[in-house]
């Protein structure tokens, strides 16, 4: 499909405008293509070639607007660190239509009635974190929204210090959070939470649009699809940093890549964001924070569904989150989940938490080992290990698809910033070897291997802000 034959749909525009706020892009100066991906262009459906001329630029860019798009910050609140705001809203990012399923916004597009005290911007560094991230997260099989291109500038923007100027064309099957929800509760304006609700059933849940019970089983999936997110996060070993409620996707998708991080050491107490003094939002409490944000949005939803029945349903979280958690660790072992594995996996925790030993790293090794030396060497002492593992092949682990589950590559930060690095001079190959490495974790990629070894001590544990 040619860009000039795309016809974007904006449903969201249905609604007044307390909802959203429709604003142009403001365009950078002298942008160009960083990256495409084709894979994402091949699920919208948008002619390969179409990546690579200067109207696509000028699309990222916000200077050439598709057909039947009217551009659109959307209006939200969202519980912040635990305290509530009253409204928040795409501050750097603006929606321009759905195609295909999916709806396209590009972040770092300038400023909208929500920008608050910022710019509007986003730059290089951030939006190739979120570029690369986004599709590294999908190929490991997490719930994730997706980005389609990245372009840089020759404008300035402040940041810590002075920075070049970015957008990634990002999409998603939806960029509804629980803080839209909030925005309309906390207003106390019950109408329009309804009708929220209604779209929301239609565009995400519309199995449930003719149930009479639909608003409590709207946010049953919720709940459902939250644990779930949860449960991937942690088996692949990666912190999100800011789970506010405005970050929280009422399709479990993992949204808006900020001060992010997969773990190199395993660290149940890892932060990656150096702004959460207390750690609340530390990998090993991420599930915990899924409860509290959805117990919020239970909140938001009380003046539609029946209290009590909202609570029996939240009560599942846990249970959802366990057995989805266990399944997705019995594969990484490679071991049957028809038995209660737990107190094994929790053992291996224990021993890794206590040994400082890559996350990554050792479940690849465990995929392919053929003495338990191999094992032993990723740890301080072995004598421990070694225990567990003779343990562990009591349980007769079935390898042959371990590999296809145990990731050789995910994109630690180390790897990102030396991406980064690169692209401020000018030199964007490291974004395209890494895209490629993101969409295909699995393989050898023996040219890079040495992104497979355990993190450099150097590099380990990086804390980065909500602007990296």
């Amino acid at each position: 499909m040619k860009l000039e034959n795309i016809k974007l749909k904006t449903d969201y525009l249905n609604f007044d405008e307390e909802f959203f706020h429709k604003v142009k892009p403001t365009p950078l100066k002298k942008p160009f293509l960083i990256s495409a991906n084709n894979e994402v262009a091949k699920m919208l459906e948008i002619d390969k070639d179409e990546l690579y001329n200067s109207k696509f630029t000028d699309l990222v860019n916000g200077s050439y607007i598709l057909d039947g798009s009217e551009p659109f910050a959307m209006c939200y609140a969202g519980h912040q660190f635990g305290y509530y705001v009253p409204r928040l809203g795409d501050g750097r990012a603006i929606n321009l239509g759905e195609l295909k399923g999916e709806h396209l916004q590009l972040k770092g597009s300038g400023l909208t009635r929500y920008s608050r005290q910022g710019d509007g911007r986003a730059v290089l560094r951030s939006s190739i974190r979120e570029y690369l991230m986004s599709e590294a997260m999908h190929a490991l099989g997490v719930p994730t929204t997706r980005a389609l291109a990245v372009i840089g500038s020759d404008e300035n923007v402040a940041r810590e210090r002075w920075e070049k100027g970015a957008v990634v064309l990002r999409v998603s099957p939806s960029w509804i959070r629980f803080g839209t929800f909030e925005y309309f509760y906390y207003k106390r304006k019950h109408d329009k939470l309804e009708q929220l609700a209604d779209y929301v059933i239609e565009q995400s849940f519309s199995e449930l649009s003719q149930k009479e019970n639909r608003y409590i089983l709207m946010y049953e999936e919720i709940v459902k699809r939250t644990a779930h997110l949860m449960a991937h996060w942690q088996s692949v070993g990666f912190s999100h940093g800011v789970m506010n409620t405005d970050n929280m996707s009422i399709e479990g998708l993992t949204i808006d890549y900020g001060p992010y991080s997969f773990l190199d050491d395993y660290d149940f107490d890892f932060i990656c964001n150096h702004t959460d003094a207390e750690g609340r939002y530390s990998f090993g409490n991420q599930p915990n924070i899924g409860y509290w944000n959805l117990s919020m949005l239970l909140k938001a939803l009380s003046p539609l569904i029946n209290m009590d029945k909202g609570k029996e349903v939240l009560e599942r979280y846990p249970t959802y989150f366990t057995q989805h958690f266990h399944s997705l660790m019995c594969a990484k072992l490679g071991l049957d989940e028809s038995k209660d594995r737990s107190k094994l996996i929790q053992w291996l925790f224990n021993i890794m938490q206590n040994d400082a030993v890559d996350y990554t790293l050792f479940f690849r090794t465990l995929s392919e080992y053929e003495s338990k030396d191999e094992i032993g060497k990723l740890f301080i002492s072995d004598k421990r290990i070694i225990e567990w593992l003779e343990e562990y092949e009591k349980e007769l682990p079935c390898k042959e698809d371990m590999k296809r589950v145990n990731p050789k590559y995910v994109l630690k930060n180390y790897m990102l910033q030396e991406a980064i690095e690169k692209a401020e001079t000018g030199d964007f190959s490291l974004v395209d070897s890494f895209l490629y490495i993101a969409q295909n974790p699995y393989e050898e990629h023996e040219e890079f291997s040495r992104y497979a070894k355990a993190t450099p001590h150097k590099f380990k544990a990086l804390k980065l802000s909500c602007s990296s």
